[in-house]
């Protein structure tokens, strides 16, 4: 789930990601972008039309369709790594946009619920978006233990 993307090729790169995975899009209004954006269009390729994709007019219009959902934030400001997370079939991924991340208001309701992937250089402060949605999203596919996670 994307809260508030911004960036069109960042979302089309998730897109394909969540089409190679069988994993729902879901994207959180307002979005940087139109849907039939070019960049956005041309970074998710010609996979949109595997994209199980979902699109919310506001976090209150999210919450209301889906009560009682186990989530799962993601923040640069978290205090426990996404590896001490548990995942399981139905939780719900959610990144904020790439110049903000998350509201904090947001945040501070769902601090317990609340991820960061460790960076040990002093000199990032984050990651690329669709980098951090891929690194939790194969994370959590693979405590699931998926029979076409293996490639044995």
């Amino acid at each position: 789930m994307l809260v508030a993307p911004e960036i069109p090729p960042n979302t089309g790169s998730i897109a394909r990601l969540c089409a190679a995975t069988y994993t729902r899009l879901h994207l959180v209004r307002p979005l940087g972008f139109s849907l039939d954006d070019r960049y956005l269009k041309r970074a998710g390729l010609d996979y949109w039309p595997h994209v199980d994709l979902h699109v919310y007019d506001d976090w209150a219009h999210f919450r209301a369709l889906h009560r009682g959902v186990r989530l799962h934030l993601f923040s640069a400001r978290a205090n426990q790594s996404y590896v001490e997370a548990s995942y399981a079939p139905g939780d719900r991924l959610v990144f904020g946009s790439e110049t903000r991340g998350l509201p904090r208001e947001l945040l501070a309701v769902h601090a317990a619920d609340t991820r960061v992937i460790p960076i040990d250089s002093p000199h990032v402060r984050s990651l690329n978006l669709s980098n951090a949605v891929s690194i939790v999203v194969y994370e959590a596919l693979r405590r699931f233990d998926l029979d076409w996670f293996r490639l044995d």
